[in-house]
């Protein structure tokens, strides 16, 4: 395998970031620094891409995600930002606002200024866009979505195995009518949790009830009218997954409108774990994504890319854990 600046970083005793502005001739580093990596290169016979030298005039990369107003993608943005800093480069974001026109529009724009490389978060089902970047030999890495029939790096968490631990952790504590808040299960990520849910209710032999799922939510605001709504059924339910934490604490709030007690009369879990699953009232239990992890390692594949250090594709799935707080109770009805 080809040596990367990982490695010259490595061998030098120096950061990726000096090793980036040496390449580049940019930054304020010592003669001795710069002549130690250097030889360091030639010791390695590192050679980065032709293309990529050209490109990295810039050193900008860009990052699509759906909404930056999502604690989630803010949070996401916040750490691609400090790990594409450690390789010399700035960050460029590009919120799409779940919109497929504002998406395609940003990607001609990145396109247009020459961008390094582009990470793309949004949940959107149009392909297209992203074929056209890999035409146009502009190096691509997804975060948390997959497209199985395009050769491309991504970073994802097993979303299945979430849905599946949340509803599993719900039915331990005795709840067996367990509703679904969801966004649109069309996403590849929100419908694996989606199926995870089903199947977590299969094994446990409780029937799966289409009344008890809401779907299409992608606001606060919806997460508290679907609450609402499920809690007014002849048969409300004892307990509520929802797919994001925004709808989590959205039902904790319609339910609040509604003097329904949360975990006393009603248990919620959400996904994600950002810090407003830590200062919601009661804290939220929710699956948890790696973030941190998340954000290193398609900064990783994507720079190892634009380095054209790589050989082939990476696909990572990161596991989600369970985290326990406040929102959650064993349930103390019949139903």
């Amino acid at each position: 395998m080809k040596p990367t600046i990982y490695d010259v970083a490595k061998e030098a005793g120096v950061s990726i970031s000096t090793v980036s502005k040496v390449l580049n001739n940019t930054g304020s580093i010592a003669e001795k620094t710069r002549k130690k990596v250097r030889d360091t290169m030639h010791q390695l016979d590192y050679q980065p891409s032709v293309v990529a030298s050209v490109k990295k005039r810039i050193q900008t990369i860009g990052l699509l995600i759906p909404n930056i107003a999502n604690p989630f993608m803010a949070e996401i943005a916040r750490g691609v930002e400090n790990h594409v800093k450690k390789f010399g480069f700035s960050l460029m974001i590009c919120s799409t606002d779940n919109d497929l026109k504002n998406e395609i529009e940003y990607i001609s724009i990145l396109k247009q200024k020459y961008i390094d490389g582009i990470i793309i978060a949004t949940g959107l089902k149009e392909d297209k866009a992203i074929k056209e970047l890999l035409k146009a030999e502009i190096p691509v890495a997804l975060l948390s979505r997959d497209v199985s029939s395009l050769a491309v790096d991504a970073v994802l968490v097993d979303d299945f195995l979430g849905g599946y631990e949340a509803t599993e952790y719900l039915i331990s504590l005795g709840h067996k009518r367990i509703a679904m808040i969801t966004e649109d299960i069309k996403f590849p990520t929100i419908g694996a949790r989606f199926e995870g849910y089903k199947q977590a209710l299969e094994r446990a032999g409780l029937p799966y009830d289409e009344n008890l799922v809401s779907l299409n939510n992608t606001s606060l605001d919806e997460g508290k009218q679907s609450t609402r709504e499920l809690l007014h059924l002849s048969v409300p339910p004892t307990a509520i997954f929802a797919s994001t934490e925004f709808l989590a604490i959205g039902a904790i709030q319609g339910a609040r409108e509604l003097k329904i007690k949360v975990p006393q009369d009603l248990s919620i879990i959400g996904f994600d774990d950002t810090v407003l699953s830590t200062i919601c009232d009661p804290p939220l239990t929710t699956i948890a994504q790696p973030i941190h992890e998340m954000s290193k390692k398609v900064v990783e594949l994507l720079i190892q890319e634009i380095e054209d250090s790589k050989e082939t594709k990476q696909r990572i799935v990161l596991s989600p854990k369970l985290v326990v707080r406040a929102s959650t109770s064993h349930n103390k009805t019949n139903t």
